[in-house]
């Protein structure tokens, strides 16, 4: 497992799109090094900054329930690597398990921990690609805002930045300050 420090800063569209370029070639690499489906986590993150105290605290639950996850099912773990951008941090493990097993588990995470609306865990398979969750019956996420579908309202920018932040802020907050 490797990891890199974050530094907290606003981010320009271009860094933005740099990391995803850079993402999708390390899991292109993966997938053909491995030959075996990844996850991939990332976390939701709008506005400019990708990273601080609560973003890395977030992550590091998500990190713990993704390990809990493939320890549970005893999958095993060919690779893992954490690392912390200021793009916001990005995880991926590469699984000796079939992908759309995989992505059924991972969606329930998402859909089933107070945080893991805020988790974005893709699964790739290396001979079909990304699995979606149409794909395996189940909803499409929703808007933290309102009930439209996510990508709908995130591609109309339906919805201030700022009501969107603060809404992840809250869940957060919320998670965090339940003890």
């Amino acid at each position: 497992m490797s990891t890199e420090k974050p530094a907290s800063a606003a981010i320009s569209l271009e860094a933005l799109l740099t990391a995803r370029e850079q993402r999708a070639a390390r899991q292109a690499d993966w997938l053909r090094r491995y030959k075996q489906p990844l996850i991939s986590l990332t976390l939701v993150t709008p506005g400019a900054v990708k990273d601080g105290q609560r973003y890395r605290n977030c992550m590091g639950v998500a990190l713990q329930m993704c390990d809990q996850l493939l320890r549970q099912h005893h999958w095993r773990v060919s690779d893992h690597q954490v690392l912390w951008l200021p793009t916001g941090p990005e995880a991926l493990w590469s699984v000796a398990h079939p992908a759309a097993e995989i992505k059924a588990h991972c969606a329930e995470l998402e859909q089933t921990h107070p945080l893991g609306r805020l988790w974005d865990l893709d699964v790739i398979c290396p001979v079909s690609g990304h699995v979606g969750r149409r794909s395996l019956g189940s909803n499409l996420r929703r808007c933290l805002i309102c009930d439209q579908p996510a990508h709908v309202c995130s591609r109309a920018r339906r919805h201030p930045v700022d009501q969107v932040v603060t809404c992840v802020e809250k869940i957060i907050n919320d998670w965090f300050s339940r003890d």
